[in-house]
């Protein structure tokens, strides 16, 4: 099983929203990097749920993904914010997967904390102008940053 942190401004879609629907699908991702990232997951993996752009940024809850990467739908969909022009159905450039609420963390491990501990050296969550939304997390981050809370 692998380990992923997935991020989302909860203005947007918050981890609240996912408890709420129990089940969503991760659409919208329009970085090649975080896609990549996306294809990579498989049925099971954990996934940190992490709000960004809010007044205190971190992580929220954990999720599990629920489905293989399969096409975005709202690539072709021309009324979407996320709709891509150069986008096929027979060639699709952007995937998603479904994630699973499993549980809010009792408290908001905020970035600022995480920046703080040696023990995380190297987490690309940590490290100045990362911008990806979905990012692999080792076993041994996964493990320090549960442990905090």
């Amino acid at each position: 099983m692998n380990h992923w942190l997935m991020k989302s401004e909860p203005d947007e879609f918050s981890i609240d929203a996912l408890a709420k629907r129990k089940s969503e699908p991760w659409s919208g991702v329009r970085n090649y990097q975080a896609r990549n990232y996306l294809r990579q997951m498989r049925v099971g993996d954990d996934v940190l749920f992490y709000h960004s752009r809010c007044a205190e940024p971190g992580v929220v809850g954990i999720a599990k993904v629920t489905t293989a990467a399969y096409p975005d739908p709202t690539q072709f969909d021309p009324k979407s914010d996320y709709f891509d022009a150069k986008a096929t159905r027979a060639a699709p450039r952007w995937s998603l997967v479904d994630v699973k609420f499993k549980r809010k963390l009792k408290r908001v491990i905020a970035l600022a904390e995480l920046k703080n501990h040696k023990q995380l050296h190297g987490f690309a969550l940590i490290r100045p102008g990362n911008r990806l939304s979905v990012m692999p997390v080792t076993a041994a981050h996964w493990e320090f940053i549960l442990g905090l809370e």
